[in-house]
């Protein structure tokens, strides 16, 4: 079981990601648009469900990969901090461009059921949510606390739930949040800045760290 530092701080660390516009947060608005706030919630949820997937396989993934060869899942949270690096690097380039460019087009209305199932398949099929989930979760697993499994799952868990509300407030205020987005262009900036820093400032620590651990032992 992470520590109560541990959990505060992720839990943190992914609601201010979750809170940064991006594909999820857009998609969960076109939904809404299309065919109001019940839409918005059935497309978020669907989102969610997609998630836990991802949190499934990374963690029977790692948790195999760590039983097998420790030495091996060292080097995937490398590889992982390096990949929070770049993402933290995208951020801050992507803050620097327009966002005038932004459309969100009213999409045609679907039955519930379908904009769950579509949701579902949107997130599963997303190759950057498994590769954030490989590169993010490691991070903060401690193996002197505890089952490598539950500790993972329990992270997977809350950067899962913790999207829920943030995309929930996006289909519930859908039409002033599009407008926001459109318009707002100096708040999306901070927003996308703070997910830069504390991408990048995880990733270079964590990088590091393991780096002084290795060349101590």
């Amino acid at each position: 079981m992470p520590s109560i530092e541990v959990l505060i701080a992720f839990t943190l660390a992914a609601l201010l990601m979750n809170i940064s516009p991006g594909p999820s947060n857009l998609y969960v608005m076109a939904r809404s648009i299309a065919q109001g706030t019940k839409g918005g919630i059935i497309a978020t949820l669907g989102l969610a469900v997609g998630s836990l997937i991802h949190v499934a396989a990374a963690v029977l993934g790692l948790s195999a990969i760590f039983e097998h060869s420790p030495t091996l899942y060292t080097t995937v949270k490398l590889l992982g901090a390096g990949y929070l690096i770049y993402l933290g690097y995208s951020y801050w380039k992507a803050s620097k461009e327009k966002h005038s460019s932004v459309k969100i087009e009213k999409s045609k209305a679907k039955p519930l059921w379908t904009v769950f199932y579509e949701s579902v398949i949107v997130e599963v099929t997303n190759p950057k949510t498994a590769l954030f989930f490989i590169a993010f979760l490691p991070q903060f697993v401690v193996p002197e606390s505890g089952s490598i499994t539950t500790q993972l799952l329990i992270l997977g868990v809350i950067v899962t739930i913790s999207a829920i509300p943030c995309d929930l407030l996006v289909a519930l205020f859908s039409s002033k949040v599009s407008k926001w987005i459109i318009k707002n262009e100096s708040a999306q900036v901070i927003q996308e800045r703070i997910s830069a820093t504390i991408l990048f400032g995880m990733g270079t620590y964590i990088f590091t760290d393991e780096l002084r651990t290795i060349k101590n032992n």
